[in-house]
């Protein structure tokens, strides 16, 4: 059997990749700490669980009306009139098989063979495949560590040409945990509204900003230009502690979701039932524990920032939002344990895992290999734990 080519050019995903790896070293009965996924270790709140129940137990199992219950859809234009000053009706949102699923059926409903997307890296792994697997060609643009990593307008200027249909604009950000301010998101956004250019804003991590940190803004929020200029998506995976759950949402032109609804009524049909009752619960009951959490997290990042910093040679911007930190470990590189040479992230997360049980995602999964990326979701012990173990074994290459 020949497979096609856009599919023989995608690696699986690292970050699930480490995830299972971890798990079956576990269940082999090795002691792992994990800071591979992105992925809370707090329960989903229970008034959220129990919205599920109630759901099964009243034979909510049907399919749905393809782009999301309406009772959901309305709940996310309220959303985004609530939290974020922003005004669309039901039929500019749609309701999808988690925000990944968001930006795949963008892609796929934007982009002829040969389009362009801006990527900005360090970026999250799966936007330049989403990108290669609806046949267009993610353009990478490296950003800088002096500059937090974030995309600068030369830079974005630099790397829109007449194919460029989009730029894909994450903040707070993974992997880096970056929080870009509203004048930087704006002239940004401002360039590519002028320019035609798609935004595919990625706002996942929205409730997550920390004290120190510039106030999050939805991209679209900015001028009536980029409002039209602009597909914002979201979702409850991170917010509420629901992962599997597997629910996204979208807003955007009308023509564009539209579009969505199309491709998803071709593929999945709909969001499954009761996640998406479940997903109503978290829209519209009480927010606390999604404070609770971002506290939480600010705290974890306090800690595992200043263990990384203690270690000499090691460069680490702070996260000022998301749940990551990016440390710039090249320092070790070139250096051995036993007959093996550290030649970059890919083999330090290896060493990590092997001989610490330590998970890592190595910096070259988000196209900055200088760099290795924690998940710091992890229990405040396990991370104490995790950072003693990272320690100890640094110290034993020579």
């Amino acid at each position: 059997m020949e497979l096609c080519e856009k599919i023989k050019k995608v690696q699986p995903s690292p970050t699930l990749a480490v995830t299972a790896k971890a798990a079956e070293l576990k269940a082999s009965g090795v002691d792992v700490i994990s800071f591979g996924g992105g992925e809370p270790d707090f329960p989903t709140p229970a008034h959220i669980r129990q919205a599920a129940i109630d759901a099964i137990n009243e034979s909510f199992t049907r399919y749905t009306a393809v782009p999301g219950i309406p009772e959901l859809r309305a709940a996310v234009v309220e959303k985004f009139k609530r939290d974020n000053g922003l005004d669309y009706s039901v039929d500019q949102v749609m309701v999808n098989v988690g925000a990944k699923h968001s930006g795949y059926l963008v892609l796929q409903a934007l982009l002829n063979a040969g389009d362009e997307v801006v990527v900005p890296a360090p970026y999250w792994v799966s936007y330049p495949p989403m990108v290669i697997l609806a046949g267009g060609e993610p353009v990478i643009v490296n950003c800088r560590e002096e500059d937090d990593f974030k995309l600068t307008p030369k830079d974005l200027e630099a790397a829109i040409t007449p194919r460029t249909k989009a730029l894909i604009l994450n903040s707070p950000s993974n992997p880096i945990g970056c929080v870009y301010t509203a004048d930087e998101i704006k002239a940004l956004a401002t360039i590519c509204a002028d320019a035609g250019v798609l935004v595919i804003s990625d706002e996942i991590y929205e409730t997550c900003v920390f004290s120190d940190g510039p106030k999050f803004v939805s991209t679209a929020s900015l001028s009536d230009k980029i409002y039209e200029n602009t597909v914002t998506i979201n979702g409850v995976s991170k917010a509420y502690a629901m992962t599997g759950w597997r629910i996204g949402y979208m807003a955007g032109p009308q023509s564009l979701i539209a579009a969505c609804s199309k491709l998803q009524g071709q593929s999945t049909s709909n969001p499954n039932s009761v996640a998406q009752k479940a997903a109503l619960a978290a829209l519209t009951g009480p927010q606390d524990e999604v404070a609770k959490m971002t506290a939480s997290y600010e705290q974890r990042r306090d800690y595992i920032v200043k263990r990384l910093l203690e270690i000499e040679g090691v460069s680490c911007t702070p996260p000022k939002g998301a749940f990551y930190a990016f440390p710039n470990m090249s320092v070790f590189y070139g250096k051995k344990f036993g007959n093996k040479v550290i030649e970059g992230s890919v083999d330090l997360s290896a060493y990590l895992m092997e001989e610490a049980h330590v998970a890592t995602v190595p910096g070259a999964a988000f196209g900055q290999d200088k760099c290795v990326r924690f998940s710091f979701v992890t229990a405040p012990d396990q991370i104490e734990k995790g950072m003693d173990r990272l320690v100890e074994a640094l110290g034993a290459l020579v």
